[in-house]
């Protein structure tokens, strides 16, 4: 489990394509990676495989290919990074799983003072997810939701986020990893089944 919160941004220095997915070295300047520890790789959950230096590994699976933007990445792409959180550990943006619900693609960029509003579109599906103030994840970085649709949803960055993760980098037509906050999941599924229950015991109407 994460927080959204980067803790440093990485270099991908190689990329070894394989039958069942891929693997990817990462050189970053996180220290005392552990051998099987969780990190999330532009917010997607991955386990470390082997740390030495200021280089460490990962396996991706072919379903991860697939499902996010990781199958894209290039040597010399930078990624966000964040190791799993402790219990002890201050909770500084909201419970991201690092399980990316779908990907979405940068729309526009507006600059507002010193901030940016980032204009961002998505699938459907994932769209009624979110909700005005609520959280989203984007390359794993947890930020606020406001003024979304069903195909859409814009996020105001800061400089400070901008200096420290990838978001900064990002150009109009960009693909981005996103995952919604957890207990949106939850509440769609249970209403829907409960939906569906009572459309099944409900007695139809008279003429």
């Amino acid at each position: 489990m994460f927080s959204g919160i980067i803790e440093n941004i990485g270099e991908v220095t190689a990329v070894a394509r394989r039958t069942g997915g891929a693997q990817l070295a990462i050189r970053s300047a996180l220290r005392k990676l552990a051998t099987g520890e969780s990190i999330a790789v532009s917010g997607v959950c991955l386990t470390v495989t082997r740390a030495r230096g200021g280089t460490f590994t990962v396996d991706v699976s072919r379903e991860s290919l697939r499902r996010t933007t990781l199958g894209a990445l290039r040597v010399g792409t930078h990624v966000n990074l964040e190791r799993s959180l402790r219990l002890r550990d201050r909770l500084g943006g909201h419970l991201v799983f690092g399980h990316v619900d779908g990907i979405g693609r940068l729309d526009s960029i507006r600059p507002e003072g010193d901030s940016a509003l980032y204009r961002f579109t998505l699938p459907v599906a994932l769209g009624a997810l979110l909700v005005e103030k609520g959280s989203i994840a984007v390359e794993g970085v947890s930020l606020t939701v406001f003024g979304c649709t069903a195909r859409a949803f814009t996020v105001a960055l800061i400089p400070h986020t901008t200096a420290v993760t990838t978001l900064g980098g990002l150009r109009t037509g960009d693909r981005v990893n996103l995952e919604s906050d957890m207990l949106a999941r939850y509440v769609a599924k249970a209403v829907a089944l409960n939906l569906r229950r009572y459309q099944r015991i409900s007695p139809p109407k008279a003429n």
